[in-house]
């Protein structure tokens, strides 16, 4: 009985052997993990936008069909071949999906590039546009299920396509049918609390006449340096703000120079400001001119902000709030237009009126004209971007950023700025000549444009002390004084969430029905294999003692 015991034992085992392996047959069947980036999630006074969801455990498809349901299927498409007429009915009929996979091309990974594409009939732009256009829907409005960007590569590539052959035979991806299966592994997006706002600020201070107690006046240049995107973990805004930000930092190189020497310095004292809060109604800016006491504000003549300025072509627009045939916007606009046209260049003047009593800020010279200051946003864009756009997305990348441009608005700026402070106005004079020791250098713009181009800067996701604040201070401090950092909290009116990227696991399963056909054939095979051992050691009347029923035991009563 003992052998018998041991016999239904071994059986026993193979038999949980075989279920075991049969389990095991999808879980080990991972075809890659891809990085993938979460659409932002975020609340406008209590209104609801973006994804509202991370987590992800579908079967994948590349067909969007509205006669489908989808509602447990991730959907997987690539940019370059988006039907966006198609995307805009689905969102907007709200229709329910498992999860959505955006596929972008890598020229929107974030790096350096070889050159700007000038030729707007390129594929290169005509994918930019198409995705500038999708991430403008996907931003405005709220989607009840996942939604993802990852970039094309070999291994996702590879997916697709068999996603997609998989599609042609009229049968989608189920368990049933087997296919590919996409999961995220996510915690529920948590409110990200007292989101940070951080301003930094550095002088040049101007040099007095002796007996002179008067205040020296002061010129402000200004540029936001954070950004806002369909996808926070890819918003690195090359263009929007970075040009900005990399103008600014190199005027400030060119007038320490300048302002080094007592026998050189200007009248004028320089202030050099990076906000931050610029998508949201400029509320980093707002906050730093409000810590000014009144006599500093009065003492800016003017602010000159500086906003996507790294875009080719030749033209630029000054955008003011003052009417053009102000005294101070009159003599701001002739200093830069003559410039412009010494150095190739054509400065059109844009004036937009603010309503006080609308909240809404377009431009950040707007939050220095309700105090009563006069400034100017200088920028390639010749109309005032909406809320949240054009604010650093997924399609404002160092392919679409021209170094060229940004040198060329610094040497507009620098040379109207110093024909200023000198008392040059109208004078062909130029100081900042080319093989000089105060020529605008290039290599400078390229390093602090490859780091702005490969740095996330939604403001809600830095902290306080991250290292890129910390080397914006850092470089600000190399070339003025007295640099202070303000730390601000963005306006409750805003609401952001985190879980902002993830790693996605792509599974192969198989059907049903091969699994089937798998634990017969397994099962078969132990079972012979089993039966063989039993007969060789044993055996063949064990091998049939094991199905036979034990006789029963006779109780011998007393």
């Amino acid at each position: 009985m003992a052998a018998r015991k041991e016999l239904v034992d071994s059986l026993y085992s193979i038999i949980s052997l075989i279920f075991i392996l049969v389990a095991c047959v999808e879980i080990c069947d991972a075809a890659t993990v891809v990085d993938v980036y979460r659409l932002i999630q975020y609340d406008i006074a209590g209104e609801q936008f973006g994804s509202r969801l991370a987590s992800l455990n579908h079967h994948a498809s590349s067909l969007l069909s509205h006669h489908t349901d989808l509602s447990r299927t991730v959907v997987i498409l690539p940019v370059r071949d988006l039907n966006l007429t198609f995307i805009k009915e689905c969102i907007g009929q709200k229709k329910q999906l498992g999860g959505l996979l955006l596929m972008l091309p890598q020229m929107f990974n974030s790096g350096i590039k070889d050159g700007v594409e000038d030729d707007p009939n390129s594929e290169k732009e005509l994918i930019r546009i198409l995705l500038a256009e999708l991430e403008r829907l996907l931003i405005h409005a709220k989607i009840r299920y996942p939604v993802y960007f990852a970039f094309e590569d070999d291994d996702i590539d590879a997916v697709l396509a068999d996603v997609k052959r998989n599609d042609a035979t009229g049968q989608p991806a189920t368990a049933t049918t087997g296919g590919y299966k996409f999961v995220v592994s996510a915690p529920e997006p948590r409110k990200v609390a007292s989101p940070a706002l951080v301003n930094i600020q550095g002088w040049l201070p101007g040099l007095k006449a002796e007996g002179d107690s008067n205040q020296l006046p002061t010129i402000a240049i200004v540029a936001s340096y954070d950004t806002f995107g369909a996808a926070p973990a890819l918003s690195v805004g090359s263009d929007s703000n970075g040009s900005g930000v990399v103008a600014l930092l190199e005027i400030a190189r060119l007038f320490s120079l300048l302002y080094s020497n007592p026998k050189t310095r200007g009248r004028y004292n320089l202030l050099f400001g990076l906000t931050s809060g610029g998508p949201y109604n400029y509320n980093g800016t707002h906050k730093w001119l409000r810590s000014f006491d009144q006599r500093l504000r009065e003492n800016i003549e003017y602010a000159i902000c500086l906003n996507s300025i790294g875009s080719s072509g030749n033209e630029l627009w000054l955008h003011v709030s003052k009417p053009p045939e102000n005294a101070n916007i009159k003599q701001i606009f002739d200093g830069f237009s003559n410039v412009a046209e010494e150095l190739g260049l054509k400065v059109g003047l844009k004036h937009k009126k603010i309503n006080i009593s609308n909240s809404r800020v377009a431009w950040e010279h707007e939050q220095f004209s309700r105090l009563r200051v006069t400034a100017a946003t200088l920028s390639k864009l010749p109309v005032a971007p909406e809320l949240l756009e054009s604010t650093g997305g997924l399609s404002d990348n160092r392919h679409f950023t021209s170094e060229a441009a940004v040198a060329q608005t610094v040497s507009l700026v620098a040379e109207s700025l110093v024909r200023h402070v000198y008392g040059q106005q109208g004078r062909n004079i130029k100081v900042f000549e080319e093989n000089s020791s105060l020529a605008v250098q290039p290599s400078y713009i390229q390093s602090w444009l490859h780091l702005l181009s490969t740095t996330p800067r939604v403001a809600p996701f830095l902290l306080k002390n991250d290292p890129f604040v910390m080397a914006l201070k850092k470089e600000l401090a190399d070339h003025t004084v007295e640099v202070n950092v303000q730390h601000e909290v963005l306006d409750g009116i805003f609401t952001f969430y985190d879980s902002t990227s993830a790693k996605l696991h792509i599974y192969q399963v198989a059907s049903v029905t091969f699994d089937l056909l798998v634990l017969l054939v397994l099962g078969s095979y132990l079972i012979i294999l089993f039966s063989f051992l039993v007969i060789t050691t044993r055996g063949l009347d064990d091998l049939i003692s094991l199905f036979r029923r034990p006789p029963s035991r006779k109780v011998k009563t007393a």
